[in-house]
C-alpha cells in the first residue's frame, strides 16, 4: 500500500507541477544548446567582448534598465517601401497571391508581378516629404519617452546605408539613410532610439514570388522572384541581384505559410522550411550587427519568438551579446540596452524583454515587458483613413493605462504614408493623446504596479492572450466602472476608464482589503482644482466627483498616503 501511495503522490506532483518541470527542462536545454545547424561567421562584425557571451545562461544576467521601466510610452514608425501603395500590411507577399486584394491592386496600379515585382515598388518609393525632426518633435510633445524606427521588414529591404544588403534606401528608392535621420532627430529631442528588425523570415515569406498564375493570360509565366543579376541588363536595377532582396535561390519549402504559430503562440516558420544556407544566416547576422554598431540603438525589437533563427542558428544569441556589450562599452560599464521578442518562456524573459502584439496579459507580470499596437494596420492603409476606422485616442489611452498597471510599456505605431507624412486624422489622435498625457502623465511615467492591477468588470474577466497577443480591448469595452492602479513612492493613482457620473467606490482600497499601506492624507483629481472629499470604510474608499471633468476618456485620482 505504501508503494501505491508514494506512486500516486509522485503522479499528482508531476501533474500539478508539469509546467514548472517543463520550463526547467527547457531552461537547461537552451543553456546547454550548442548543436546549431548553422553557426554564423562573426569575422566581419565581431561580437564586442564583455560581460555577456552568446549563450542563454550568460544572457540571463540581464537586468532591465531603469529608463525603459520608467518610460512607459513609445511611438513607432513602422514604415518602409510597403507603405508606398498605401494598401496596408504584407504588400510585398500578398501582391504575389492571385485573388488577394493586393494582387488585384498591383496589376491595376503597376502591372503584372512577372514584370513589375516588389523590387519595382522600391524604385517608385521616394519618401519625398519625410521630415524626421517634425515627426519626432510631434511624438515627444504627445508624451512619448522613446522612439522606434523600422530598420527592415520581411520585405528584406534595409532602411540605412547597409554594407551587407545592396537593396537599401541609400542605393535606391528614397536614396536617404532613414535610420540615420531618425537617430539624429531622437538625439536632438532627447529620446532613446530603437530599431525594429523583421527580415529573418524573408526566406519563406517571399516564397509566393517564386510562383506564377495558374490561369489567365499570364498562366505559367513566373513572377520575378527567381530573377538574377544577369536579368537586369538595360533595366533600372542593372548591377543589382534581385536574389539579394527576394532570397529565393532555393527550392520552395514544404510549408511556405509565412507566419504560422504553435498552440503556445511561438512562431514556427522554420518548421518545414527548406534548410537555411550559411550565407543567409551570416548575412542576417552581419546586417543586424552593423545596425547596432553603426547607430547605437538603445532598443532592438525582433519580430520573432525567442531570438531570430533560433534554434537553427546562433545568430540571435551572437547579436544579443553584442548589443548588451556595446551598450556597456558606451555607458561606462552600465547596460542600458533593451531587446524585445515575443511569446518568451519565463527563462527567456530573464534574458530579453517580452513583447506582446496587440494585446495585454490579464495579470501583473513580474519582469518589465512591452506591448506593441497600432492605431490602424501596421503599414499605411488609405482605406482605414477613408473609412475612419482608426483607434480613437480614448482607446489608446485606456490600453496604455492597462499596460502600465501590469508593469508594461506601450509602443504605439502611427502609420506613415509612402511620402513620409502622417494624415490629419492621425495627427489629431496623436495630439489628443498628448493633451491627456500633459495632465495625467504623472500617473504613467516612473510608476510601478500596485498590489493589484485593477478592479471592475474588465479586471475580473479572464482575457488570456491569443498566440503572441491579440486580445486588446475594443473601443467602448471599458467604462468608468473599470479601474486601474499605479503607484509612485507614497502616492497611489486610481484611473477610471471614463468620467463617472456619481461617487466612486474603490473596493481594493477598503479597510477589509488590507492593501493600503498607511493613512490617506489627501485625495485629488489630476487636472481638476475642485476639492475631492473621501470616506474610508471596511467596504471601500468612496470618492466624490467634481462638477467639471478634466477628460471623458479617463480620469485619475491621486491618493497621497
Amino acid at each position: 500500500m505504501n508503494g501505491i501511495y508514494q506512486s500516486n503522490n509522485i503522479m499528482n506532483y508531476l501533474k500539478t507541477n508539469f509546467a514548472v518541470i517543463l520550463c526547467s527542462l527547457f531552461s537547461f536545454e537552451v543553456m546547454a544548446q550548442e548543436d546549431f545547424k548553422v553557426k554564423v561567421n562573426t569575422d566581419n562584425e565581431p561580437v564586442c567582448e564583455g560581460k555577456f557571451k552568446p549563450t542563454w545562461k550568460s544572457l540571463s544576467q540581464y537586468e532591465t534598465p531603469a529608463w525603459f521601466q520608467n518610460a512607459k510610452f513609445g511611438i513607432w514608425a513602422h514604415w518602409g517601401p510597403q507603405s508606398e501603395p498605401m494598401m496596408g500590411d504584407w504588400y510585398a507577399r500578398r501582391m504575389y497571391k492571385p485573388g488577394d486584394e493586393h494582387y488585384r491592386h498591383h496589376i491595376e496600379a503597376y502591372g503584372h508581378p512577372s514584370v513589375h515585382g516588389f523590387k519595382d515598388i522600391i524604385h517608385v518609393w521616394k519618401a519625398e516629404y519625410w521630415d524626421p525632426d517634425k515627426l519626432v518633435a510631434l511624438y515627444k510633445k504627445a508624451g512619448a519617452r522613446y522612439f522606434v524606427a523600422m530598420a527592415n521588414h520581411h520585405d528584406n529591404f534595409d532602411l540605412w546605408n547597409s554594407t551587407y544588403q545592396p537593396w537599401n534606401s541609400v542605393n535606391m528608392g528614397p536614396k536617404k539613410d532613414l535610420i540615420a535621420g531618425w537617430s539624429a532627430a531622437c538625439k536632438k529631442y532627447g529620446l532613446p532610439f530603437g530599431v525594429s528588425v523583421h527580415c529573418a523570415r524573408a526566406w519563406t515569406w517571399y516564397e509566393y514570388a517564386q510562383n506564377s498564375d495558374s490561369t489567365g493570360l499570364f498562366a505559367g509565366v513566373p513572377y520575378d522572384g527567381n530573377l538574377t543579376k544577369s536579368d537586369g541588363k538595360g533595366k533600372w536595377w542593372e548591377g543589382y541581384d534581385p536574389q539579394d532582396l527576394y532570397a529565393q535561390n532555393h527550392p520552395l519549402s514544404m510549408k511556405p505559410t509565412g507566419k504560422p504559430m504553435d498552440p503556445d503562440g511561438r512562431f514556427t516558420w522554420l518548421d518545414g522550411a527548406y534548410p537555411l544556407s550559411q550565407d543567409y544566416c551570416d548575412k542576417f547576422y552581419n546586417r543586424t550587427s552593423e545596425l547596432i554598431n553603426k547607430y547605437s540603438p538603445e532598443l532592438l525589437y525582433f519580430d520573432e519568438t525567442s531570438l531570430p533563427l533560433y534554434p537553427y542558428s546562433d545568430a540571435g544569441l551572437q547579436i544579443a551579446a553584442n548589443m548588451y556589450n556595446r551598450s556597456i562599452e558606451r555607458n561606462n560599464g552600465k547596460n542600458e540596452a533593451v531587446i524585445t521578442s515575443k511569446a518568451l518562456t519565463e527563462f527567456e524573459q530573464d534574458c530579453i524583454t517580452n513583447d506582446v502584439e496587440r494585446g495585454v496579459p490579464d495579470h501583473i507580470i513580474a519582469q518589465p515587458w512591452q506591448t506593441c499596437t497600432c492605431i490602424a494596420g501596421w503599414h499605411y492603409d488609405k482605406w482605414r483613413y477613408y473609412k475612419n476606422t482608426y483607434k480613437p485616442s480614448r482607446q489608446v489611452i485606456q490600453i496604455l493605462v492597462d499596460v502600465v498597471s501590469k508593469n508594461g510599456c506601450l509602443l504605439l505605431s502611427v502609420p506613415i504614408r509612402g511620402d513620409g507624412t502622417i494624415d490629419a486624422t492621425e495627427e489629431r489622435i496623436v495630439n489628443e493623446i498628448g493633451n491627456w498625457m500633459a495632465i495625467n502623465g504623472e500617473s504613467i511615467y516612473d510608476t510601478r504596479p500596485w498590489k493589484v492591477f485593477g478592479e471592475g468588470p474588465s479586471a475580473e474577466k479572464s482575457n488570456p492572450l491569443k498566440g503572441v497577443g491579440f486580445n486588446e480591448i475594443k473601443d467602448g469595452d471599458n467604462t468608468a466602472n473599470d479601474i486601474r492602479f499605479t503607484q509612485k513612492k507614497n502616492i497611489l493613482y486610481i484611473t477610471l476608464f471614463g468620467a463617472p457620473s456619481e461617487s466612486v467606490k474603490v473596493v481594493s482600497c477598503g479597510k477589509a482589503a488590507k492593501l493600503l499601506d498607511g493613512k490617506i492624507r489627501k485625495v485629488e483629481m489630476l487636472g481638476s482644482s475642485e476639492k475631492i472629499t473621501w470616506k474610508l470604510t471596511d467596504e471601500a474608499l468612496t470618492l466624490s466627483v467634481p462638477k467639471t471633468m478634466p477628460s471623458e476618456k479617463a480620469v485619475v485620482y491621486k491618493v497621497s498616503i
